[in-house]
Order: structure tokens, then C-alpha cells, then sequence
């Protein structure tokens, strides 16, 4: 069912200068038309929709209140603004959410000025909102103007420690900055850790009722002056020890918490905090993720990330799997390890179903770590372990995992430490576009010395890999494998560790040798079969490593052919300027060897399917047969018959 609702109210809105013409009443009401639409959308393209709509009030409230664009909202993440970009002039595109040449699944500067900044990681937006602030009272200039700056970050967000520092900084900056904790009591997974606990006990006590009612009360005063049952409430979650009194320390007014679906307590409030805020202020906001739809609100997620979807039923429309996961032959595969090894351990950064580490969990729980938001510490952690003689598997998405780069570093790499990295989420990923994709893990990791860097080719080769990593304890190593579903190729009872540094030889040929890091193995093969209909039979080769390079390998495929091609999924600086220079130190090169690497082009993809930003990257079986016939002249021979 696409059939889309009806927002008569909705229809009247262009833009967020609009909604300052409507009464609370009528805001209400747009609300409920807003919700509707936004899983309307989500229903046909999929994408990120329990954090929409647990946003939609506070949405609303925020453009009616502030001065958008002039006034910078920064949504935390960005996976909750899909009411956000209905609302600013993007509704006739909000059916082409997160498809190629469509709407980003989150904000993005360049796509509106309604985004002020762009997000899909987390916890950057106080720092980005302090900039702004900073920037206003500094007299910078930009087209939309600058006025307030306001963050709008969710509770999981905020363990990590980015966002304390930000609010650090703003506390000793005493600059007019408005920051909105979006209390849902669920990030991805739900929030871990001290900071969780400390918002959560303001669900669980007692004397919450009695609060919420004089908040309630409290806020039926304002927009005036804060008088004595506004300043009462504050107190008891003061003596409480709970609310405000962290936030105080750090130099913000608090003011909280309050219901934010309920738009005759969030309207007056706002309001207020615009005529009155002279300096850095925190609202609490407590929602519910997923509100307003029940199949998202009963889900164990809350609806986080849904494919299309029927709206009456909530049943999602999946592809049918012919073959398993990547990510769940990671599991188990890492499972196997553990069964027959008690020093086997598991940490992740508040991603355990998206890594595969939820069935590890289950399984041995006094082993798996979910550190929350805090890729950072999750890596010394891991370190760490590491360093008490355990044996660390540390799971992160390539993307995230940059996050805690430092760490790798000075607390992986240099110490020798052999923590066995995960990397999912490799190559290209599709729908979540550039900021997702994991395009540089192989460079910023095989140039750390001492370190392993390896990339499976298909899912027995990465439980092979598991196995290696299980095995493996002189120094740091990595294995990364990419989104979706495997080959279908036949998968061994038990991973079997490999020689580390040693490549494969997958088939024999001559004149061209294709050399393949990860899993575009599979292009390099369709690739060799279409030469093959021309004449031309390549060498194909898995390198399995990146780092260490099997340069007995490498070395016999220069000596042996008159072309070397490298493939691989990842950015420039990785594995093919490895191979490039091992032959250039080697001599190779003085002896007429013609190499090419392919690798993804030095620009971010926007999102599409993998097959469509694969092409975008020249790097399907058709392109590879292309640089094949480029590079031994083929068509400028055929041009030059005709």
C-alpha cells in the first residue's frame, strides 16, 4: 500500500516561513499530517524511520519557533530528518529518499540550505553548533544569514565523548547556543553506560510522576519570567541529583525534561528559550522512537532501518537471500573460534546487530562488549585486552572505525598489540551514500607498520580469515568484508587459518594477469570470461593481503606477463600502491611492465544502488574487460583495421 494520506493542512505548507501563520491548535494538527506523510515516504523507498518519528513534534516546533534557514537547525546524526525535509521545500523529492540522484537519507549541505551542516555519523552537531554560534558573534557571512544555533542530539549520541567536550568548550565560551537532548532511551541499540543510566532513572523512580505534573505546571506559566512553580521543579530534579545538575556544571541552563510530543509543552518553552537565552542552555526532551506507528513502536529497534514496507501492516518487503550475509558468516564464523577458544572476546561501538555481534552476545555474553557510541575507547579497550592476554576482535564498520584512527595507531600499532579488527561494511554500500562507504580503511591501515590487512574475496574466504585472525597473535590484524549477501560459493565446516602474506592463484592464463583485493573478485572473473571470448585469457589472482604483500607472488605475475592490473575496492594509497611500490623498488618497471591499479575514483559517491555506484567508480566486469583492452591496445588496433 503507497496510496498517500491525506494532509490538506501539510498541502498549504511550502516552507517553514509558513508555519508561522498557524495557531498551536493547527500545529497539532500538522503534526499528525506530517507523521503520515513520513511513513508514507518510508513505505516506498525504505530507510531510517522510527528516528523520524520520534521527531516529528519537536520538528514542527522548531521551524515554527525559529527562523530557518537564518537559524541553523543541526540534526545530531541526521537520520531523524525526514519530517525535517518535508517541511523545507524537498516534500515533491521525499519519495526519492536515499535512490540514486535523489534525496540524502541524511542532511547535506549541499542538497538544501535548510541542512546548515551534514551528518551521518554521530555527535558532532554542539561542536558544529558552537562553530556557528562563535562564527554569528564574530561577524560571519553567509548567504541564509546567522542567528541561533541550535543542536538537536539524541541521548545515545551524547555517550560519546565529542559531545561533552563540545559542551565543555561552550560552557567556557558563555556563547547563546541552544542545545535539545532528544531522550528516547534508544540509539541504534539501546545506549550503554553511565549516561544512559543516569537519564533512564528519571523514567524509572517514583517521584517521576509527580514531576513530569509540575513541569507540566511549570510551563503553563511561560513564555513570562520563570516564577516559583518553574523555579520548584527545577529544584526537585536538582535535589534529586539527577536533570540538570550535570549540565549545570558544565556551564549550561538546564531546563527539563519535558514531553516532546507534546507540542502545548514544547511550543512555550521554545519560545521562551528564543526571547530569553543569553548564553549556552540544555532542553530535555523525552520521546518515543517510533511514536505514532505502531509496527515501529512495537519493533525491538523501534523501526531504525526498514526496507519499503506495506503501511497498513508494517511488513517489510525483503529480497529473498540466496546465499547468507557477510556479516552473519562473520558471527558465526567468530562463534566456532570462541567455542573452542575461552580467550576469545568481542567488542563493538553500540552496533551489535549491524556488526553480527547480537548472536555472539547471546551466546557468550561475559565475552561481548557493546561500549556505546565510543569507537574511541572501544579500540584502547580493545587494546587493552589485548595487552591482559585476551584475544580482542574488535567489529566496526569501516566508516566508524575511522573514528578512533588515533587509537589504532598509538595504542594498537605501535605497543604490537594484537587486536584482530573486523571491518564491515566495506567497498561501496549503496542507500547511505558517501559517508558510509569504506573507502580508505586498507590505506590508513596498511600503512601502520607491523600490522596484517586482509579483505575476503567471498564468505569462505572471510571464514577463513576469522580463523586467521583467531590464530594470529604477533601484532595487530585486520579482515574487512563488505554489505550484503555472499557468492553462494560452498562454505568450508571450519575456517582454516591461512599463511599470512600469501596470496592464491585462482586461474592460469597469459599476457595479462588481473591481481584482486576483496570482493570484486567476482567482476574480475565475468571480466576474464568476456576476454576471454576475444582471444585473451588473464591470470586471475586473489592477494588475500594487502599487508603483508605476497611479493613472491606479485613479483612471478610481472615477470610472467606483459600486464599487471590491480582491483580493489577501496580509495587511492591502498593496496595497489603497495604493489606499485614493491615493482618500483623491485626494477620492475625498467623492464617494460605495463601496470594499472583500479581503484575507487578520488571523489565521494552519492547514493544509489552498489551496482550503480560501482559504475559510477569504473569498476564492474565491464570496466575491467575495458583497462584490459586499453591497456594492450586492442581497440586503437581495431580502429586503426577499419
Amino acid at each position: 500500500m503507497t496510496d498517500t494520506p491525506e494532509t490538506p493542512l501539510l498541502d498549504q505548507i511550502s516552507r517553514p516561513a509558513d508555519l508561522k501563520a498557524l495557531s498551536d491548535a493547527h500545529l497539532i494538527q500538522l503534526s499528525k499530517e506530517l507523521r503520515s506523510e513520513t511513513i508514507s515516504a518510508v513505505s516506498v523507498t525504505g530507510g531510517h524511520l522510527g528516528a523520524g518519528l520520534g521527531v516529528v513534534e519537536l520538528t514542527v516546533a522548531l521551524h515554527a519557533v525559529f527562523d530557518t534557514p537564518r537559524d541553523k537547525i543541526i540534526w545530531d546524526v541526521g537520520h531523524q530528518c525526514y519530517p525535517h525535509k518535508i517541511l523545507t521545500e524537498r516534500r515533491d523529492r521525499i519519495r526519492t529518499l536515499r535512490m540514486k540522484d535523489g534525496l540524502s537519507g541524511f542532511t547535506k549541505r549541499s542538497e538544501s540550505p535548510y541542512d546548515p551542516f551534514g551528518a551521518a555519523h554521530s555527535s558532532t552537531s554542539i561542536s558544529a553548533a558552537l562553530g556557528f554560534a562563535v562564527a554569528r558573534d564574530l561577524g560571519g557571512v553567509v548567504p541564509e544569514g546567522l542567528g541561533d544555533a541550535i543542536a538537536v542530539i539524541g541521548d545515545g549520541s551524547m555517550s560519546a565523548g565529542m559531545a561533552y567536550e563540545a559542551m565543555n568548550n561552550a560552557g567556557h565560551l558563555k556563547k547563546r547556543m541552544i542545545v535539545i537532548l532528544n531522550d528516547n532511551e534508544m540509539s541504534i541499540a539501546p545506549p550503554v553506560g553511565a549516561m544512559s543510566s543516569y537519564l533512564s532513572r528519571l523514567y524509572a523512580e517514583e517521584p517521576f510522576q509527580d514531576l513530569k505534573a509540575a513541569a507540566k505546571g511549570a510551563v503553563s506559566l511561560l513564555p513570562e519570567p520563570f516564577r516559583e512553580g518553574a523555579r520548584r521543579a527545577k529544584d526537585m530534579l536538582k535535589g534529586m541529583a539527577v536533570g540538570g545538575t550535570l549540565f549545570e556544571q558544565l556551564g549550561f541552563s538546564y531546563l527539563g525534561p519535558i514531553d516532546g510530543h507534546d507540542l502545548n509543552q514544547l511550543l512555550p518553552v521554545l519560545r521562551t528559550v528564543k526571547q530569553r537565552a543569553t548564553g549556552p542552555i540544555l532542553i530535555h526532551v523525552l520521546t518515543k522512537k517510533g511514536k505514532g506507528y505502531g509496527p515501529a513502536e512495537k519493533a525491538r529497534d523501534k523501526g531504525h532501518g526498514v526496507s519499503k514496507f506495506n503501511v497498513v501492516t508494517g511488513e517489510q518487503k525483503k529480497t529473498p537471500s540466496n546465499a547468507p550475509s557477510y556479516t552473519s558468516v562473520f558471527a558465526q564464523s567468530l562463534m566456532a573460534e570462541a567455542a573452542e577458544d575461552d580467550k576469545i572476546c568481542a567488542v563493538t561501538a553500540a552496533m551489535p546487530d549491524g556488526t553480527g555481534l547480537n548472536l555472539f552476545a547471546e551466546r557468550y555474553p561475559s565475552r561481548c562488549f557493546d561500549v556505546g557510541i565510543a569507537e574511541q575507547h572501544g579500540v584502547t579497550f580493545s587494546a587493552a585486552l589485548a595487552a591482559g592476554g585476551m584475544k580482542p576482535f574488535c567489529a566496526m564498520y569501516s566508516t566508524f572505525l575511522q573514528r578512533g584512527y588515533d587509537q589504532v595507531v598509538h595504542d594498537v600499532a605501535i605497543q604490537r598489540l594484537p587486536v584482530r579488527f573486523a571491518i564491515d561494511r566495506a567497498g561501496l554500500v549503496g542507500a547511505d551514500g558517501a559517508t558510509h562507504a569504506g573507502a580508505f580503511d586498507v590505506a590508513f591501515l596498511a600503512n601502520l607498520p607491523g600490522f596484517v590487512v586482509m579483505a575476503a574475496a567471498d564468505e569462505a574466504e572471510l571464514k577463513h580469515m576469522v580463523a586467521t585472525a583467531a590464530a594470529y597473535d604477533d601484532g595487530p590484524i585486520a579482515f574487512r568484508f563488505p554489505r550484503g549477501e555472499g557468492n553462494g560459493v560452498n562454505m568450508p565446516e571450519r575456517g582454516i587459518p591461512l599463511e599470512i602474506g600469501k596470496g592464491r592463484i585462482i586461474k592460469v592464463g597469459s599476457k595479462v594477469a588481473l591481481l584482486s583485493f576483496g570482493t570484486r573478485l567476482g567482476e574480475v572473473e565475468k571480466a576474464a570470461e568476456a576476454l576471454e571470448a576475444k582471444g585473451i585469457t588473464p591470470t586471475i589472482a586473489d592477494a588475500r593481503f594487502a599487508k603483508p604483500l605476497d611479493r613472491d607472488l606479485i613479483l612471478s605475475l610481472a615477470a610472467d606477463h606483459e600486464v599487471l592490473i590491480t582491483i580493489e575496492e577501496g580509495a587511492i594509497g591502498g593496496f595497489g600502491s603497495h604493489v606499485a611500490q614493491l615493482l618500483a623498488e623491485e626494477g620492475v618497471f625498467d623492464q617494460g611492465l605495463k601496470y594499472r591499479s583500479m581503484v575507487l575514483p578520488d571523489i565521494f559517491i552519492d547514493q544509489a544502488n552498489p551496482e550503480d555506484m560501482y559504475a559510477v567508480a569504473g569498476m564492474n566486469a565491464e570496466h575491467i574487460e575495458a583497462k584490459v583492452l586499453d591497456v594492450l591496445g586492442v581497440a586503437s588496433l581495431n580502429s586503426q583495421r577499419a
